[in-house]
C-alpha cells in the first residue's frame, strides 16, 4: 500500500512502474489520477467508493448522504477515468442508513463492506456498466462554516448536519457568546418557542427550531471535554429565555 504526493514526481512514477502492477484499487486517497497512472496497470485501476454511484460522486459522499435524508447508500466499485467518479462501475451493495448513524459509525460499516466488496470484484471480474449521467450529483466537501447551525432549520434537518458532520468538523453553535458543539441530538415532541429558545426541563436540554423541538445530548463547551447534557446541566445554570446561536 503507498499514497503518493503528487504524480509529477519522477520518483513515485518510476516506483509504481517497478511494481508492474495488473491492477491498482485506490481508496479515499483524494487525488484525481493521471492518464499515465491510469493506464499502467494492464487492467486499469479500481476505485472504493462510498456511494451508490452516480448518486454522491466527489469528496464527502457519506456525509452528503446523511444531509440528504438518503434511507440507503452503499459501496461502488468503479473502473476508473479520468473524470470525477466518473468511470464504469463493476460492482456495488447497498447499506441502510440508520436513524442514529453518525458520518462515522457509517464510515466504518461501509470501510467494512468495502472490503469486502473489493474481493469479490477482483475474483469474479464482473462487466463494467457505465453510470446513468442524468441521475448524478456531487458530494462536495464539508466546509467548516456548513457545520454553524441554523435553528431556522427543522428538528430533524438539523439532527442530519450534526449526525453528518460528527467527528469532523462537529456542528457548532454558539451559547451566551460561548461556541458549543453538539455532538449528539435527536428531535423530541413537546411545544417550541423561538427558533434557538432554550428549554431545561426534567432534566434534558431541549432547543426550539423552526419547526420542532431537537433534545441536546452530547455537548462540548470551548475549552472542556464532551459531556453529556445531563452533566452539562449539572455545572451550568442556563437563564430563561436563552437563545443559541444569538
Amino acid at each position: 500500500m503507498a499514497q503518493p504526493a503528487k504524480f509529477t514526481d519522477p520518483d513515485a512514477m518510476a516506483w509504481l512502474q517497478s511494481m508492474a502492477p495488473e491492477v491498482m484499487v485506490v481508496a479515499a486517497y483524494g487525488l484525481r489520477l493521471p492518464k499515465a497512472v491510469l493506464t499502467l496497470p494492464a487492467h486499469g485501476c479500481l476505485n472504493i467508493h462510498a456511494s451508490l454511484l452516480p448518486r454522491w460522486r466527489g469528496a464527502a459522499p457519506i456525509q452528503r448522504a446523511i444531509l440528504a435524508g438518503d434511507t440507503e447508500t452503499g459501496i461502488s466499485i468503479m473502473q476508473m477515468d479520468e473524470g470525477l467518479d466518473t468511470g464504469a462501475v463493476r460492482m456495488r451493495a447497498t447499506l441502510p442508513v440508520a436513524a442514529d448513524d453518525t458520518a462515522a459509525s457509517l464510515h466504518d460499516r461501509l470501510a467494512t463492506l468495502g472490503g469486502e466488496l473489493i474481493v469479490s470484484a477482483l475474483r469474479d471480474w464482473p462487466p463494467a456498466v457505465p453510470q446513468q449521467v442524468s441521475a448524478a450529483c456531487y458530494a462536495a466537501k464539508i466546509s467548516k462554516a456548513e457545520a454553524v447551525i441554523d435553528w431556522q432549520e427543522t428538528a430533524e434537518a438539523i439532527d442530519r448536519r450534526i449526525r453528518a458532520y460528527n467527528p469532523v468538523p462537529g456542528a457548532v453553535s454558539t451559547l451566551e457568546g460561548k461556541a458549543l458543539k453538539i455532538w449528539r441530538a435527536r428531535p423530541a415532541a413537546g411545544p417550541a418557542g423561538l427558533a434557538g429558545s432554550v428549554q431545561v426541563r426534567d432534566g434534558r436540554l431541549l432547543v426550539s427550531c423552526g419547526s420542532g423541538l431537537l433534545e441536546l445530548l452530547e455537548v462540548q463547551q470551548a475549552g472542556s471535554k464532551r459531556v453529556s447534557a445531563e452533566a452539562y446541566l449539572a455545572g451550568h445554570t442556563i437563564a430563561p429565555a436563552t437563545r443559541l446561536g444569538i
